[in-house]
């Protein structure tokens, strides 16, 4: 009897947006990428996030699946294109400018 208020398994508070080491892990952006990927794949499961510093921000080297590639993709790019729109403007909610790679 989980709703979606309930589920903060993958919640991430703006106040954790850095680690013990004082650099970015994404936060917000993160967050918004793996929901909203999640929502477009067969296999959640297989979804990889990794994250890392760059010299004006962060970037999300997002992996999926072989097989979703195409629906993260989507015709000409346009799912992608939507994907980086909004998890660049999650990140610049918190400061941040983000960038996702989507590495096959």
């Amino acid at each position: 009897m989980s709703s979606l208020g309930e589920d903060h398994a993958d919640r991430v508070d703006a106040d954790d947006d850095w680690d013990d080491h004082g650099e970015v892990d994404g936060g917000r952006a993160k967050s918004v990428l793996l929901f909203v990927t999640r929502q477009l794949v067969d296999d959640p499961g297989a979804i990889q996030v990794d994250t890392s510093e760059t010299r004006n921000g962060i970037k999300l080297s997002l992996r999926v699946a072989a097989g979703d590639m195409g629906k993260v993709i989507g015709r000409r790019g346009r799912v992608a294109q939507s994907i980086r729109s909004v998890v660049r403007a999650a990140g610049a909610k918190d400061g941040v400018d983000v960038l996702v790679d989507i590495v096959d």
